[in-house]
């Protein structure tokens, strides 16, 4: 089962406390070590969380000077943690406008983590899913059918077989993908919550497995009980 969120709700959550964005930030971090602990336990072998996306870069330079600082304290904090439960971190996203010692400590948690199999967990960083489709289709340019460019295309938006996303999940009351993940959220199921981030906890992430579970997925099929139509009728 592969299981993707869209962490929203850092900021506004410190400001409701009147605290600066960061420490949002900062509380969003714990809330991600709580989540993934809570994946090990249940049936999610892919877990993908939206970190930073291409367009927070429009954010004012403090708050992602500060996102960034997180982020590299969080790998150099969680690396000996995921090896112990069996975690394999890798980051997805572009990596030529991170900081040179930020890929270093990126590069060093994907090489030390790399035997986990427990749990695959994805951090999306500088991530946007248009582009990535852009750039595979580009480079998957060859001769071949329409179903071998599309195989092309997967491998490439990819990198690795990778399974497609079940379970969409996003916090903080908001209803759009917010370019996350569209190839892979093609058939995904979607659940929207309104809590906030930093307050999204082992139960509400239980709630949403089980709404998941009550879901038909159908992929373009009939439903379980339906029966077929028959033009004779």
């Amino acid at each position: 089962m592969h299981t993707a969120i869209i962490m929203d709700g850092n900021g506004r959550w410190a400001e409701r406390r009147g605290l600066p964005r960061s420490a949002g930030h900062r509380a969003g971090a714990k809330t991600v070590r709580r989540i993934v602990e809570a994946a090990t336990q249940g049936p999610i072998d892919v877990l993908t969380l939206y970190a930073f996306s291409a367009d927070n870069w429009s954010r004012p330079a403090q708050e992602v000077g500060a996102l960034m600082k997180l982020l590299k304290r969080y790998l150099v904090s969680e690396t000996a943690r995921c090896i112990d439960n069996g975690v394999r971190l890798s980051v997805i996203g572009r990596r030529d406008r991170l900081s040179r010692d930020l890929v270093r400590t990126i590069e060093n948690t994907e090489r030390l983590t790399v035997a986990g199999n427990a749990l695959h967990l994805r951090l999306a960083v500088d991530y946007s899913a248009r582009m990535a489709i852009a750039e595979a289709a580009r480079r998957g340019q060859a001769p071949g059918s329409l179903q071998d460019f599309e195989k092309r295309l997967a491998a490439a938006i990819h990198s690795e077989v990778l399974p497609p996303v079940d379970l969409l999940i996003r916090t903080g009351g908001e209803r759009r993908l917010s370019d996350f993940l569209l190839w892979e959220c093609a058939y995904a199921e979607l659940v929207f919550v309104d809590t906030f981030w930093p307050d999204f906890d082992e139960t509400a992430f239980d709630a949403a497995l089980a709404e998941f579970e009550r879901r038909e997925r159908r992929f373009g099929g009939l439903p379980r009980a339906a029966t077929p139509y028959s033009l004779a009728e």
